[in-house]
């Protein structure tokens, strides 16, 4: 958005104008709510919101938070109404793939929700299937559409699998609904915890389902024809997580190793978690116990990128790096050879979006012949240093090949 006066021009990256609903939606209430919010979360941060690469961030962030959860406007049966169709070949009621036990499935819908403890994004591969009753059934399109209204709300998997199979239940009056969910919650560490697991698994997987009708008995004849059709998708009965076992396990809000780090902070910022309270009024919800320590979950995670000097922190670190440098045995100034660390891992926050994402780096450099090589603990520390803030790629691969050619005095790529 570029202002000139009391005149403004939309225009998107690729050149495209903005539709109609775009610039409504930009004005209503709730959006700008949200973008307030996010200046409030951006604050706390140490951020300046009207530093270049985060001036649209709120914006974009509410749009992004408000099309995620359209499901709250959404209903179940304004789509499933008007795709509901007679068996074919009924005979006394019973159709062909109706009671005499047919199954319908319909597989491998991709789809995205956000966490109610956390409130980061996760992702989700849902099946689907159900028997018809030998009266009706349902065009296979509108399944995933049923599936994604739930999912586009703030969810856990248990609750988002017996959601969509209630709602199908209700809506198709079938013999009975299955509903598997595969979900993969991102597990985000946190700049403390990280130096001591360099083997840090960045996702957290669960495998959650829901029955009615004959597939209300989990030991069930269909519930085995059901899972006998996924199982090369590598979905098995003994994966499958109990009600009670899910929350515990799924999200990382909820581990020990979480909880004992965020105990030993300080109280999250007040106006920070009253921010993100005003951005869950916002988006539809209300204050259901499962979201009452959602603000402050979310506040301690996004702290872990508070705009710190973290180069002083670097430059403590480092002290003594002549040391680490010095030449082993006989050496050649004029003789330069290429070392390499690849496959570091990083972790960061897209500082356009408010999202994690995370990945590996690769540093290539020339030392003198002769010379150490520089430890590759020390080339993490400083992809670390570097990630832990609001980031983008860009900036990110500068300051750690900036920083490691520093260091040398020479050249250094990534």
């Amino acid at each position: 958005m570029g202002l000139d006066g009391d005149h403004f021009c939309l225009e998107l990256e690729d050149g495209t104008k903005p539709s109609a609903n775009d610039l409504g939606l930009e004005k209503e209430p709730k959006t700008i709510a949200i973008e307030d919010a996010v200046k409030v979360l951006l604050q706390g941060l140490g951020e300046d919101v009207n530093r270049e690469g985060i001036k649209k961030t709120p914006l974009r962030v509410a749009k992004a938070l408000r099309e995620g959860t359209r499901g709250y406007k959404q209903k179940v049966k304004d789509i499933v109404q008007g795709a509901l169709f007679p068996e074919v070949g009924l005979r006394d009621r019973v159709g062909h793939a109706g009671g005499a036990g047919g199954l319908v499935i319909v597989r491998d819908l991709d789809m995205f929700s956000y966490c109610e403890s956390c409130l980061l994004p996760f992702q989700v591969k849902c099946h689907v299937g159900y028997v018809p009753s030998g009266e009706q059934v349902v065009g296979l399109s509108k399944l995933s559409r049923v599936a994604d209204i739930f999912a586009k709300r703030l969810q856990d998997p248990q609750r988002l699998a017996d959601e969509v199979c209630s709602a199908l239940h209700l809506g198709i009056n079938p013999a009975g609904v299955a509903v598997i969910l595969q979900c993969w919650h991102i597990h985000f560490p946190n700049l403390e915890s990280v130096f001591h697991d360099a083997k840090h698994q960045g996702w957290i997987t669960v495998l959650v389902s829901s029955g009615s009708g004959v597939f209300e008995n989990e030991n069930a004849d269909a519930w085995c024809d059901f899972l006998g059709l996924l199982k090369f998708r590598g979905v098995t009965a003994d994966r499958i997580l109990t009600r009670d076992s899910e929350k515990k396990s799924w999200c990382p809000s909820y581990s020990s190793s979480v909880a004992k780090v965020s105990s030993e902070l300080i109280a999250p910022n007040p106006r920070m978690v009253a921010a993100i309270a005003s951005i869950l009024g916002s988006l539809g919800e209300d204050s259901r116990k499962e979201l009452l320590e959602t603000p402050s979950h979310f506040v301690r995670w996004l702290m872990n990128f508070q705009n710190t000097e973290l180069e002083m922190k670097f430059n403590g670190f480092t002290c003594g790096i002549k040391d680490v440098l010095k030449p082993n045995g006989e050496c050649s100034h004029n003789h330069q050879q290429l070392h390499a660390e690849l496959s570091l891992s990083f972790w960061s926050q897209c500082e356009h979006h408010l999202l994690p994402f995370h990945g590996v780096v690769h540093i290539g450099y020339m030392c003198p012949e002769g010379f150490n090589p520089i430890e590759k603990s020390l080339l993490q520390s400083i992809v670390h240093f570097y990630g832990f803030k609001l980031q983008v790629q860009e900036r990110l691969t500068r300051q750690i090949a900036e920083t490691v050619s520093s260091i040398l005095g020479g050249e250094a790529w990534q």
